[in-house]
């Protein structure tokens, strides 16, 4: 069973596909959704003022069969029972406004089979998106890349059975030769860390970094993963002996997984 995701990690997750989004959209146009495209015409998101969220991806696309549509694509990390009317709406309002044909796709980042529904039918109407599992694909597709925010994908992909940890390295090591700035590194391997724990592997990350330490330039901030992890165990430690909450509390309130936790607590 998928574990529990707190509205922080939902957060932290979003945060890291709006800063990666416009790299990695041709990628997933072409080798995820099949849209071979030659003209991408950036569209408004104000379709509604008054919609809570706005849509994540929204562009008008000219394919290589002359074919021109509104693309719609939403990451998705929580299975929301309620998805299809949200992506009816838009597909009401988008088609109101561009007059064109709408294609919506639901990319879906978790790892259990999301139950929500794709099809809304009544007496007058019948609606239907596509859904897209992450966790379905083959991870090369990204890992194969020279494209740091597509290569971190590979982390949310399908493993085949591998072994995590060495695929977990592979990953690690991509980003790091295809990354030149200091800070650029930090980022990814921090948006990295975050993303792992949605496919519990957080603490598979960390031994994975540490087995590769040696093989990086340390000035290249692992050693910034390494202070980092003491900060949260520091913070997760200072809860536990300080506070009565439950471990699954506990991880909501660090933004870290039950295991880490765990982990920490066995360590005391």
């Amino acid at each position: 069973m998928e574990k529990k995701i707190t509205k922080k990690q939902t957060s932290q997750y979003d945060k890291i596909f709006k800063e990666n989004i416009e790299a990695v959209i041709p990628s997933l146009m072409l080798n995820v959704l099949g849209i071979s495209a030659i003209a991408i015409e950036e569209l408004p998101d104000d379709i509604q003022h008054t919609k809570e969220r706005k849509p994540d991806v929204l562009k008008k696309i000219t394919d290589n069969q002359a074919n021109t549509f509104v693309l719609q694509i939403e990451f998705q990390v929580a299975d929301e029972q309620e998805m299809v009317y949200r992506m009816a709406e838009y597909n009401v309002m988008l088609a109101r406004k561009y007059k064109l044909p709408i294609r919506q796709y639901v990319i879906f980042l978790g790892k259990d089979e999301p139950k929500m529904p794709q099809i809304l039918q009544n007496t007058h109407l019948r609606y239907e998106f596509t859904l897209i599992r992450l966790s379905e694909l083959d991870y090369h597709i990204f890992l194969n890349s020279n494209n740091p925010e597509e290569i971190i994908l590979s982390v949310l992909a399908n493993f085949q059975q591998e072994n995590e940890e060495d695929i977990l390295k592979q990953i690690i090591s991509r980003i790091d030769e295809n990354t030149e700035s200091d800070l650029s590194l930090k980022r990814y391997f921090n948006q990295l860390r975050i993303l792992a724990q949605l496919r519990n592997l957080d603490i598979k990350f960390e031994n994975a970094m540490e087995s590769i330490a040696k093989y990086i330039n340390e000035e290249r901030d692992v050693l910034y993963l390494r202070g980092q992890k003491k900060a949260e165990e520091r913070f997760v430690k200072n809860l536990l002996d300080k506070m009565t909450f439950t471990l699954e509390q506990i991880a909501d309130i660090a933004g870290v997984s039950v295991e880490f936790v765990k982990n920490v607590k066995n360590k005391r």
